[in-house]
């Protein structure tokens, strides 16, 4: 009888040990993954426009010559070419969290006013799509939004108050352009004076002439009180909001969204 051998045993094949890595490097990997995650996340929402809807629900107030809003929104390409002419500075550009007005163009007037120093609406020359509209050739044509007596208590000239220095406190950074002053250049509002009566700086330092006026209020026995009343020629430039001493102020600008760019019938 022949002896069978028995069949071999399989062995392992040596296992090859995990590639070590460093402390460093693994938490470099841990950043990557969780910036690519949060940018996609951000950048998602911001594009369905949820960040936006919660951020902003008031609309903005948008530079002259806008059309309306959702064309706006769908013309303008965020090149800030308006942003970079203003000679106020009163441009800004939404951030990422304006969902679908990211990177829009937009004014606080409160903060800086649109006050034409430019006279020929250079932002409107310089927008390369018509999302601010070339039809638009002078300052009177431009319809940004109209203004409001939203806190009429608040109004010095609704108290009968008038108002002595400059119109906003000293730390203010806006600027305007008095003419008297220099025609060319605007100049810090806190650096101007004033030493009135009556306050009437909503109606004097408007640059539209007749869209804002003081008028007396209804069943003043003394006849001293003045309200200002909001014309039709308002365009809503802003400036009447930023110069408004009582804070928060007394007027404010509500932004028009539809047929801002239509001039009235008498321009």
């Amino acid at each position: 009888m022949i002896p069978v051998k028995p069949p071999p045993v399989p062995t392992k094949a040596p296992t090859k040990a995990p590639a070590k890595t460093t402390p460093r490097a693994q938490a470099d990997r841990r950043k990557v993954l969780r910036s690519l995650a949060a940018g996609a996340g951000v950048i998602g929402a911001g594009l369905l426009g949820f960040i936006g809807r919660a951020a902003h629900s008031e609309p903005r107030l948008r530079p002259p010559g806008a059309v309306d809003e959702r064309d706006f929104l769908a013309a303008c390409i965020k090149c800030g070419q308006c942003v970079q002419v203003c000679p106020v500075e009163a441009i800004k550009l939404a951030d990422l969290f304006e969902g679908f007005g990211m990177g829009a163009p937009y004014v606080v007037a409160r903060d800086q006013a649109c006050d034409f120093s430019c006279d020929a609406t250079q932002c409107i020359l310089a927008c390369p799509t018509g999302a601010l509209t070339h039809a638009i050739d002078k300052k009177e044509q431009v319809r940004m939004g109209v203004a409001e007596l939203v806190r009429p208590e608040a109004c010095l000239a609704r108290q009968g108050k008038g108002w002595k220095g400059a119109a906003r406190a000293a730390d203010f950074k806006g600027r305007h352009r008095w003419t008297e002053v220099n025609r060319w250049k605007p100049i810090p509002v806190v650096n101007k004076k004033y030493d009135l009566d009556l306050c009437d700086l909503c109606v004097r330092e408007c640059p539209i002439e007749g869209a804002i006026a003081l008028e007396p209020v209804a069943g003043d026995a003394s006849g001293t009180r003045r309200e200002p009343k909001v014309r039709e020629a308002c365009v809503g430039c802003g400036v009447c909001e930023m110069m408004c001493p009582a804070e928060p102020a007394a007027i404010v600008i509500a932004p028009r969204i539809d047929d801002r760019h239509r001039a009235h019938p008498e321009h």
